[in-house]
């Protein structure tokens, strides 16, 4: 049988578990999602010998984490910003587009105090990012919602074009304003 390997063996931090990142490695992520948001261009870059299909990939890698780490606090402004203007968004209420209100209720659930949401499985190829996804409470570690998303993300430059989602909650999916309130952007 072959040995498994981290999906996270080349990134710059593991989303796997809750307690894996430490305060210093999240504000470094949070500033580099801040400076990647600031490479996106007006129009969508072509794919060609100067910006390959191998320097998307290791763009998406490095942007990957820092998308996490914006959902674990609640960083609903840097979230938005990873889109492009003609982005879609697919899922079983969808499509929706940048503004829709559904997408910030389920922000606010999954990224909630004492909620931790943890990626065990991401896969990259090309400009398609795959991950699986679940959040979990922290104190009773009850499972409140779990998916899977496809990103078609064009590196930096490009950011994400399609956002494919199964998600399913166990408990609420429409967040109180309390929690609604929490959320930045």
């Amino acid at each position: 049988m072959a040995k498994r390997v981290s999906y996270y063996k080349d990134l710059a931090a593991d989303f796997s578990i809750p307690g894996l990142v430490s305060e210093e490695t999240a504000a470094a992520l949070i500033k580099t999602s801040t400076h990647i948001q600031t490479l996106k261009e007006a129009a969508l870059p072509a794919i060609d010998s100067q910006y390959t299909l191998e320097k998307i990939e290791a763009e998406n890698k490095e942007w990957f984490p820092t998308h996490c780490m914006a959902l674990r606090k609640g960083r609903f402004d840097l979230l938005g910003q990873e889109y492009r203007p003609e982005y879609i968004y697919l899922c079983q209420d969808g499509p929706f587009g940048h503004e829709n209100d559904r997408e910030k209720h389920w922000v606010s659930i999954i990224a909630q105090p004492d909620v931790t949401m943890c990626w065990p499985i991401v896969q990259f190829h090309h400009e398609v990012v795959y991950f699986e996804w679940h959040a979990m409470d922290d104190g009773t570690h009850e499972l409140i919602a779990k998916g899977n998303v496809t990103f078609i993300r064009r590196g930096h430059r490009g950011g994400i074009s399609l956002k494919t989602e199964q998600l399913t909650f166990f408990r609420d999916v429409y967040a109180p304003d309390a929690l609604l309130k929490l959320i930045t952007g």
